[in-house]
């Protein structure tokens, strides 16, 4: 009998890979196809089946997502959480946050593409290596300036800054009890003691 192989032990050259577009996912969803209770995301034109999240990703979220939903509070931007942004025909990704130009009705009948974006930021617990080796090149071959991934099993954050097609040239870790400032926003300082919630 033929041993069957898991998806995990597969290795496919990329030109051998069907590329869903955002259209086909789109269509795909509207169809049934993608499971009502999975959560996925476009990157690459592959669709990835989102983690759950455990409490500590839900509340370092909610605690940065806080501090600058006050910051925005009278500005024409807006922080959006864990909704669909489109990059390009192929990615269509749902990022922990965002920062956008505009309001609410600004997105009434189209996601936020990379000229809207300001910031992008993930929390990280299970998905660092994710976060950190494949989304940061889709982000900077979109031209994303500035994404931030919240890593909460080492409490620091990884600041990734000048994209180019091949990737961000400028990647800095953090560590408490440094402070950090978008660079759309520098007047926002945000504490890292602030973002990453205790450890129990």
């Amino acid at each position: 009998m033929a041993t069957l192989l898991s998806p995990s032990e597969l290795s496919l050259a990329p030109s051998n890979l069907k590329l869903w577009t955002v259209e086909d996912y789109h269509r795909l969803s509207e169809l049934g196809l993608l499971g009502s209770s999975e959560r996925t995301e476009l990157i690459a034109g592959q669709i990835i089946i989102m983690t759950a999240k455990g409490i500590p990703h839900v509340t370092a979220l909610r605690m940065v997502a806080l501090q600058i939903d006050e910051f925005l509070r009278d500005r024409p931007f807006l922080a959006i959480t864990q909704d669909p942004i489109q990059l390009d025909d192929l990615s269509e990704p749902e990022p922990d946050l965002a920062i956008v130009q505009g309001d609410l009705l600004t997105y009434a009948s189209k996601h936020p593409q990379p000229d809207d974006i300001r910031l992008i930021v993930e929390v990280a617990d299970s998905t660092l290596q994710h976060d950190c080796q494949v989304k940061d090149k889709a982000y900077a071959r979109a031209n994303i300036s500035e994404y931030w991934v919240i890593d909460l099993p080492n409490q620091q954050l990884h600041v990734f800054q000048s994209p180019t097609q091949q990737g961000y040239s400028s990647h800095l870790i953090l560590k408490k009890p440094n402070q950090i400032s978008p660079l759309a926003f520098p007047e926002l300082r945000l504490s890292l003691e602030d973002i990453f919630p205790p450890i129990n």
